[in-house]
């Protein structure tokens, strides 16, 4: 098993309730599949995870990217201007 952290920023941390969640996930998961493992635990947040920007370790990350061991995860909403 791999022990991550993830953050929560803006709405998302608003919808979840907390700044932080420590997780223990399978080796080798993706950023697409910690988010379907986030939409299903948590069912609040699954519409913000849709459209939710990823970084991994301090950097943006896509959906196929695997998550290293001891990661740091930081979701973000997309951030509208104007």
């Amino acid at each position: 098993m791999n022990k991550i952290r993830i953050l929560f920023f803006a709405t998302i941390r608003d919808k979840f309730g907390r700044k932080t969640l420590e997780l223990d996930i399978p080796n080798e998961m993706t950023v697409l599949q910690l988010k379907q493992k986030l939409a299903n635990d948590y069912p609040n947040l699954k519409d913000s995870l849709k459209a939710v920007l990823v970084s991994v370790n301090q950097e943006y990350s896509f959906d196929d990217f695997i998550i290293p061991a001891n990661a740091e995860i930081a979701l973000f909403p997309p951030v509208s201007g104007g």
